[in-house]
């Protein structure tokens, strides 16, 4: 029988409890447990979820979960007392479950999926004698949480609280900051997110009018160049690439899509080319009323695309009163490249790496950029471009030996900043670059530039995800990766790798494990190398095995020798764990 692995860490921990549990069973036994059941499938699974949380355990008329940040615990608690407040509307008075909810940081034993000690136990008890739908917190999570989290605290002194030695000075949640951290219930969708604290907008694919399908190219990029651009902005919240484009083609309901998006508002579009002449019309919906904020047609040259970017980027800025920096408002200007032949080989190569990030894709998309790079050698967006497809091909060995693709990636990465020091993509390289040749301290360095730069993108937090595991960082790495998702709903299957690998690291082997499994049945043949690890290291090797076999199915070339030398552990003992995991479960050296 395997050896329970115990460790401890610090940890946020929410516990939540029925008020009045026994009371609402000896009235109603079945009806009180089916409405528990679905405020537990409707709202707290999904809740925890959405802030990086997990439930480690349940208490017949409660839960207890763990979060990694107090913040996410607290907002997470807020959100769901809030829903309480909607979901009991209309409820007969002696029907309503109604919460109390206690808040802890604290040293945490973690046994498998289990977690004990004081840091459990003061939660447990602070939501014992907290106020019906109301929240309380100890003392150190109020001080991690306060002036990060959009409420308000009443201090309520020292308490003593059941079988904790010293008394526990204790706070309690006393409202939202009005308009922000409140949550108000968004009727027209059940699938809706909630609204971030900063204008939120999702560009939605402009609609190719020009009756010619060689133009769909044109229009996406044109779109896609509007969504990195304001992305760059940390006063704005902008729905990824992927997530807009998962509606390209469809009849648009805006506010459903807007609900579907957790989005305010909604850039809308059409584009038309011919000749030498451009016709843009664009349009900027408020998702929530339904009514037009701004609205303009531009017809012009076709080389003026570069200067209507500009021109539509700024005026969605100003429309939604957006504060700018002094570097963000130099970053607001489009600068991928001013060539447009160079611009069109650029959205042309950008239709091959979104649509496959394989191999064959990618190499497709580095024919185009290198055209475009001919055309235009002093754009930093295409070399930076180039120098990170290359990188992984470093890491991948897709075309040449390692050394050789490491040399080129890094003449673009140099070029790139020479040109830009400001150009997000360029740091992304360079984080990816330094890890690749070991540098990790260096490498998470570039990581926190690229982020900054770019605040708002996510393939820059998906990517430096990477880099902040491999670091050693698997809790910032988690952070990341989960902004990413957020910024793009519908986000690529391999976002799931990267939530998966923190997960793993981290030792949350449950929600690993469900990570693997749904990057596998999005994309067949991923998630079985972790899995294995996984499973190996709780002692199920029945299970480990299985999973060996089926990655062998899926790539029969696999072994542990090949595999190694695209990890990128900054801890040499973490490779030499997961290779012995490999081994064990069968798995070729």
């Amino acid at each position: 029988m395997a050896k329970e692995r115990v460790q401890r860490r610090l940890a946020a921990i929410l516990a939540a409890d029925v008020a009045g549990y026994s009371r609402l069973m000896s009235q109603d036994e079945e009806g009180a447990l089916a409405a528990f059941n679905a405020h537990r499938r409707e709202l707290f699974e999904p809740r925890i979820a959405e802030h990086s949380g997990r439930v480690f355990k349940h208490t017949g008329d409660g839960f207890l979960a763990e979060f990694s940040s107090v913040v996410d615990a607290v907002r997470c608690a807020t959100e769901i007392q809030d829903r309480m407040k909607h979901r009991n509307a209309g409820v007969p008075k002696d029907r309503i479950i109604e919460f109390r909810i206690g808040v802890n940081v604290g040293d945490v034993i973690v046994q498998n999926a289990d977690v004990y000690g004081d840091g459990v136990n003061v939660a447990v008890r602070l939501e014992s004698i907290a106020p019906l739908g109301g929240i309380l917190l100890s003392e150190d999570a109020y001080r991690q949480a306060r002036g990060r989290v959009k409420v308000e605290f009443e201090e309520l002194g020292l308490k003593p609280l059941k079988n904790i030695t010293e008394p526990v000075r204790v706070y309690r949640v006393v409202g939202t900051s009005p308009g922000k951290g409140a949550v108000q219930p968004r009727p027209f969708s059940r699938t809706s997110l909630d609204l971030p604290d900063k204008p939120s907008v999702a560009i939605l694919p402009f609609v190719n009018t020009s009756g010619d399908d060689q133009q769909e190219d044109f229009a996406d990029g044109l779109t896609e160049d509007l969504i990195t651009t304001l992305s760059k902005l940390s006063g704005m919240f902008v729905i990824a690439r992927n997530a807009s484009f998962a509606y390209k083609g469809e009849a648009r309901d805006l506010r459903e899509i807007a609900a579907s998006l957790g989005v305010r508002y909604i850039l809308d579009g059409s584009v038309r080319s011919a000749a030498k002449r451009l016709r843009v019309s664009i349009q900027l919906i408020d998702a929530e009323s339904g009514n037009p904020v701004w609205a303009e047609r531009y017809d012009r040259v076709i080389e003026d695309v570069f200067a209507i970017q500009d021109e539509i980027t700024f005026n969605v800025a100003t429309e939604l009163q957006v504060q700018l920096s002094e570097g963000e408002q130099a970053r607001l200007r489009y600068t991928t490249t001013n060539n447009l032949e160079a611009w069109r080989n650029w959205v042309q190569g950008l239709a091959y790496y979104r649509r496959d990030v394989s191999k064959d894709g990618v190499g497709r998309a580095r024919e185009f950029w290198e055209e475009a790079v001919a055309l235009d050698p002093h754009s930093a967006a295409l070399n930076a471009m180039l120098g990170l497809i290359h990188a992984a091909s470093a890491r991948f060995g897709w075309w040449n030996d390692r050394e050789t693709e490491l040399a080129k990636a890094e003449r673009y990465a140099e070029k790139a900043l020479s040109i830009d020091a400001s150009n997000a993509d360029a740091h992304c390289v360079q984080a990816m670059l330094l890890l690749l040749r070991g540098n990790h301290d260096v490498a998470v360095k570039a990581a926190w530039r690229a982020i900054d730069l770019a605040p708002g993108s996510a393939d820059i937090a998906a990517f430096m995800s990477l880099v902040f595991n491999f670091s050693g960082h698997p809790e910032e790495a988690l952070v990341q990766i989960s902004k990413a998702m957020r910024l793009s709903p519908t986000y690529p299957a391999w976002y799931l790798g990267d939530l998966g690998f923190s997960y793993r690291l981290l030792s949350r082997y449950e929600d690993a494990i469900r990570a693997f499994h749904k990057y596998g049945q999005l994309s067949p043949g991923f998630g079985h190398i972790d899995l294995t690890i996984i499973y190996g290291e709780l002692g199920r090797k029945e299970d480990a095995a299985a999973e060996a076999e089926k990655l062998l199915a899926a790539r029969p070339s696999f072994t542990i020798t090949s595999w190694q030398t695209s990890q990128l552990y900054s801890d040499p003992e973490r490779l030499q764990a997961d290779s012995r995991a490999l081994h064990e479960a069968g798995l070729p050296d």
